[in-house]
């Protein structure tokens, strides 16, 4: 499940809090909105996200669980040796501003 497109950019936007459909989208971009559902309800069956109530800003909003939010330092691992090797081996234009922003992160 985690190695499927989409999936780790989801998890990690949804580090910084909860957030709605949209809202995910945006922060992730690039995905379309059947395949962000996809994506969201397969994390939501798995148990690495769930649905609460909005507040305000969204009618729904999606949460890591504690399983979900346990894959930081996997993400974190994973945007380091990026950005020591991805980056440093001639990586130009968007993927490599990517990586570099990742590895900041």
């Amino acid at each position: 499940m985690l190695q499927e497109k989409w999936v780790l950019h989801i998890v990690h936007a949804l580090l910084a809090g909860p957030m709605g459909f949209n809202a995910i989208g945006r922060e992730v971009g690039g995905l379309n909105p059947t395949t962000l559902t996809q994506r969201l309800t397969r994390l939501e069956t798995l148990g690495l996200i769930v649905k609460v109530e909005g507040d305000g800003t969204c009618r729904a909003c999606y949460q890591l669980t504690e399983a979900g939010a346990q894959l930081e330092g996997v993400i974190g691992a994973i945007r380091r040796w990026a950005g020591a090797h991805l980056v440093s081996d001639g990586m130009t234009g968007a993927v490599a501003s990517a990586a570099a922003r990742d590895a900041r992160a």
